[in-house]
């Protein structure tokens, strides 16, 4: 299914950091008429949507994806041919703190979603049933901890450590369950760390490269060497793009940029980087980087092996990490008065998933 013959793509969570990319690039690129359902929480930033907000093809929808009635009126009013369900909370220190939104949102508002999806789904015409798709978006994290060697696949096993991760493999298997009982058209993708242009500033790269600049202590969990396969967002697009074009219904791809290195690693490369762009005089900003206290259920290792979607749909990144963490940097370095707004309005930099005493030790005290 090309995209040029979809006349009208929903994205749910389309104010978000992967959303909003996903969205400019569908405005840009293709002739698709692009609906933005967003409940705008905390991690919402309407600010990533500018250049595309007044063009006629885009079309914003404040709503709750748990909120059935509003998101039944969106499909019957606007008439999509594809649905791209990234709405999710998504800070795994936050679901330590509290849970109970991970719950809400990315279990009970994926049911509520593929309830909708489906309903809407079997009342198209024919034609339009055979075209139509929900790719649902999910992360690595779903499959738990990796040891030094190995990679996930599509065939790994689902082995969720943090409430986050459990919420979304709880998603991935609601969406397989509509696949396979309900017929609903369902592709899914999980993909691994994202990091780019306009990512809210309580994930790792956003936080070490503001809190670096404003000259604060840059917190390292652990020992830092937990390892990530960094991907940049414009690489996953990429992938959710021809995912959504040529991937094949029921099946299921992981994304990964090849591009694994430990938090410590990443955290030096992010100093490095400002040192040769924004050189402090005061030092190296390494000089910054403090080892905090681990936080509970750390995963030591993520790394994806993407040799499906490689191999059956040509997809491969475009970006290295050095590359695009070089470009990150500047972009943050030029676009302080937008995240500088929400470490006044929103989010101060605090930590976040601290953990807490057990109920033994809090009575001693």
């Amino acid at each position: 299914m090309p995209i040029t013959t979809c006349p009208t793509i929903m994205v749910t969570g389309g104010a978000g950091f992967i959303g909003s990319a996903l969205i400019r690039r569908l405005i840009s690129t293709s002739a698709a008429q692009v609906i933005n359902i967003d409940k705008l929480t905390y991690a919402a930033s309407p600010g990533s949507l500018v250049s595309v907000q007044h063009d006629r093809r885009y079309v914003f929808v404040q709503a709750d994806i748990c909120d059935g009635r509003a998101v039944e009126d969106a499909l019957q009013r606007y008439r999509p041919g594809a649905i791209i369900h990234l709405a999710a909370e998504s800070h795994v220190d936050r679901s330590i703190d509290g849970p109970a939104a991970f719950i809400q949102t990315n279990i009970v508002g994926t049911f509520t979603l593929l309830e909708a999806a489906a309903r809407y789904w079997r009342g198209l015409e024919p034609q339009d049933r055979e075209r139509f798709r929900f790719l649902h978006v999910s992360t690595d994290e779903v499959f738990g901890s990796l040891s030094a060697t190995g990679r996930f696949t599509e065939e790994s096993r689902y082995a969720p450590n943090s409430p986050y991760a459990a919420s979304k493999a709880a998603a991935d298997h609601l969406a397989r369950a509509w696949r396979e009982t309900f017929d609903l058209p369902v592709v899914i993708s999980n993909c691994s760390n994202n990091f780019g242009p306009f990512q809210f500033p309580e994930k790792l790269v956003p936080l070490m490269i503001t809190c670096a600049i404003e000259g604060k202590d840059l917190p390292i969990y652990g020992d830092g060497q937990q390892v990530r396969d960094w991907l940049h967002v414009e690489d996953h697009i990429d992938g959710l793009l021809m995912i959504l074009a040529q991937g094949r219904v029921g099946e299921s791809y992981t994304i990964g940029g090849y591009g694994e290195r430990s938090n410590l690693e990443l955290v030096r490369a992010i100093c490095s980087e400002l040192d040769r762009q924004r050189p402090d005089s005061r030092g190296p900003y390494s000089r910054l980087i403090r080892h905090v206290q681990d936080r509970p259920g750390h995963d030591r290792r993520y790394a994806i092996d993407p040799a499906k979607i490689t191999d059956e749909l040509g997809w491969r990144p475009r970006r290295g990490v050095e590359e695009g963490l070089a470009q990150t940097v500047e972009w943050y370095l030029t676009h302080e008065p937008w995240w500088r707004a929400i470490l006044q309005q929103t989010y101060d930099g605090a930590r976040l998933g601290i953990p807490r005493p057990a109920p033994s030790d809090r009575a001693s005290q």
